[in-house]
């Protein structure tokens, strides 16, 4: 794949963002068209860890529900306004928000958020296409996993929730959504991947059988949305593994991550007919497909507690293209760290990915990290302020 400096043509308006005034970036100048459908300009790609979720509202956990969310929107949170205030600097056209609660009215809550957060302001920004759907989060497993003798939240569940669509996910886009192709893979089980790396103590399993059958891989889920941009069709592969700690020496929570990640990289290689979706059709994408990878991955190839080899393995895939988003404010959160440059996460780690396809041509890319003496640090400076992830980007391309 190669990168292309490029030009911005067409009849669109012009949106100069000085990235390098206003947050230590790269300069980059979009065109964004008035008629989404007439493409003649980069497309750019994000994606962003929000924290909207509801334990970042309530400490209760006793009160944690799927109505935390709305109420945060109806008070107007300083972190969800913050939150709007990045995607509006960034302008992505297309972006994943993970750790969005789903709710039992999911497109009124993203329709809230939209029209009082994101469509307002001196720097709107509208998404007309919305995709979110179930997640594994929250829901009850069929059996007793952590043995006391009870069935409940959020010990007891597919994935570690305390309500159903905990640390859920929604998809934004200016470009139409193809929603009779998109596939989930929520309900595919752990033991039906070949070779699937199922937790261990002393070599013996760790999960009971009747535990290891009903077991879902996704902590959350897997979506393949193919998005229209012109008259192409770029398959977005959305997912947000469980993070690899939390866990013993069976390493339960490192060996999912590891399989998550896996089940991207068979999606796309070519080594997924065992794969079934959610409608129980086999098989993974098209060799010829355009795709892009999105999702707070809750892995590196180089740093953390994590399995490292199957995200070197998928950011090595000839198929897979890394455009490696760097940051001069990450760099500068941690200036004695090898390779904090391109950090995407607040606790030190490259943990939030955004990987083309190498049919697509990445132009520019960056992760929205404001340096302390830039104007827009504060929508970073601690946890509370947006998130502890950042908003990362890629500006891609179209094949002509």
């Amino acid at each position: 794949m190669k990168t292309a400096k490029g030009e911005c043509r067409g009849k669109g308006k012009f949106i100069g963002l000085a990235l390098v005034a206003v947050w230590g970036m790269l300069l980059v100048s979009a065109c964004q068209s008035n008629n989404p459908t007439e493409v003649s300009m980069p497309i750019r790609v994000a994606t962003f860890n929000v924290s909207m979720e509801a334990r970042n509202y309530q400490s209760d956990s006793a009160l944690l529900s799927d109505q935390v969310l709305p109420q945060a929107l109806d008070a107007r949170a300083e972190q969800i306004m913050n939150i709007a205030k990045v995607i509006q600097t960034v302008r992505p056209d297309i972006v994943l928000l993970n750790e969005f609660d789903y709710s039992a009215t999911p497109y009124a809550t993203i329709e809230h958020f939209k029209q009082q957060f994101l469509n307002v302001g001196d720097q709107p920004v509208d998404y007309p296409y919305v995709y979110t759907s179930p997640v594994n989060t929250g829901e009850l497993f069929p059996v007793d996993l952590d043995g006391d003798g009870e069935i409940r939240q959020p010990a007891d569940t597919y994935g570690f929730g305390y309500f159903p669509g905990h640390y859920g996910m929604v998809l934004l886009s200016r470009y139409p959504i193809v929603h009779q192709a998109v596939r989930t893979f929520q309900t595919f089980r752990w033991q039906d991947m070949p070779d699937a790396l199922a937790p261990e103590i002393d070599g013996q399993p760790y999960y009971q059988p009747e535990q290891w059958q009903a077991m879902r891989l996704s902590s959350k889920s897997h979506w393949d949305v193919p998005v229209k941009v012109g008259d192409t069709e770029v398959h977005i592969l959305a997912s947000h593994p469980t993070p690899p700690v939390f866990d013993g020496p069976e390493d339960r929570n490192g060996r999912r991550n590891h399989d998550e990640i896996r089940l991207w990289l068979d999606y796309v290689a070519g080594n997924a007919d065992y794969l079934y979706d959610d409608h129980g059709a086999y098989g993974g994408l098209a060799q010829g497909a355009h795709f892009v990878i999105v999702g707070d991955l809750n892995a590196s190839a180089t740093e953390g507690d994590g399995r490292r080899v199957m995200m070197q393995r998928l950011l090595n895939h000839p198929r897979v293209y890394d455009p490696k988003p760097a940051s001069p404010g990450a760099s500068a959160a941690r200036p004695d760290q090898p390779g904090s440059e391109y950090h995407t996460a607040a606790w030190g780690m490259r943990a939030d990915y955004v990987l083309p396809s190498q049919s697509l041509t990445a132009q520019a890319s960056g992760v929205f990290w404001p340096t302390p003496e830039e104007p827009l640090h504060y929508l970073v400076k601690d946890r509370q302020s947006s998130s502890d992830h950042r908003l990362v980007w890629v500006d891609l391309l179209l094949p002509e």
